[in-house]
């Protein structure tokens, strides 16, 4: 069964390192317009590993620790809570949440829900399929039972290709298909993808690859423009001090970083921390 509604806080840091939040939240009560001052409450998942999951009682991956640091640059401490992907950005924009954190591909379609701050990841779609499937690309879902999980991007990319896909509401129930052969393809997060196939004892495989069209994000409800601002410049900061590679070295080893792609507001370059480097 799927946790959700399960909370845990982490502490990010008590001062801040050169954004206006420690200092300023204390001086002006409330800056950013928390739903509780100093504490960012941030709805994730609990199933999408590398990048959001529950472990051992504590929300991780790379976007949830992402943030603990950029929320400590400011001064705050962050609150996760478990909630499903298709309810998220409703959930952000009705201020039940601060802030969204499940590597959010920003879309045209989702900034009529929400407000993005800056790109902080750049993404892959994978293609999962049962162990011996003839299916090799993405060329091959036509007439086949393709799953997805409800509202991503992933959901858009299946939809605009007219695949007519299976919607699930988390990433478990698309392995849970994949493993009792009722559904022929997921289309995931490659990253996503792939640790699954990797924890699946040889019943799902990698089948493709491709680019994700747009960057990732944090989402914060529409005019949050001086929490979004924080945040951005926040993000700046783990990019220049390191905490950005560091983190991408953890969660994806190996992963190469495409040429074009600047984190943040492509203002500052990604610092090279001693564990990134070595």
């Amino acid at each position: 069964m799927r946790i959700v509604a399960a909370a845990a806080v982490v502490v990010g840091g008590l001062s801040a390192c050169g954004s206006d939040g420690g200092g300023s939240a204390g001086a002006a009560g409330n800056p950013y317009g928390l739903a509780q001052a100093g504490v960012l409450r941030a709805g994730t998942l609990t199933d999408a590993p590398p990048n959001v999951y529950l472990k051992d009682g504590k929300f991780t991956g790379f976007d949830n620790d992402l943030l603990t640091a950029v929320a400590g640059k400011l001064g705050l401490k962050v609150e996760f809570v478990g909630t499903d992907f298709s309810a998220l950005l409703s959930q952000v924009n009705n201020h039940k949440f601060d802030v969204g954190s499940s590597s959010i591909t920003i879309t045209e379609a989702r900034r009529k829900t929400v407000d993005f701050g800056n790109g902080y990841d750049f993404g892959y779609f994978g293609l999962d399929v049962p162990a011996g499937s003839p299916i090799k690309g993405f060329d091959q879902l036509a007439g086949k039972r393709v799953v997805v999980v409800q509202g991503t991007v992933q959901d858009d990319y299946a939809t605009g290709k007219q695949l007519d896909p299976v919607r699930v509401p988390d990433y478990n129930g698309a392995i849970n298909q994949l493993k009792a052969g009722t559904a022929d393809a997921w289309i995931a997060p490659a990253e996503i993808g792939e640790k699954s196939a990797a924890d699946s004892n040889g019943k799902i495989t990698v089948a493709a690859k491709q680019l994700s069209p747009a960057p990732t994000a944090y989402a914060v409800a529409k005019g949050s423009d001086k929490l979004r601002e924080a945040l951005n410049r926040a993000l700046d900061e783990v990019i220049a001090d390191g905490t950005w590679n560091r983190l991408q070295a953890q969660y994806y080893p190996g992963r190469p970083i495409p040429a074009d792609f600047k984190p943040g507001s492509g203002a500052v370059a990604p610092a090279v921390s001693a564990s990134s480097a070595s």
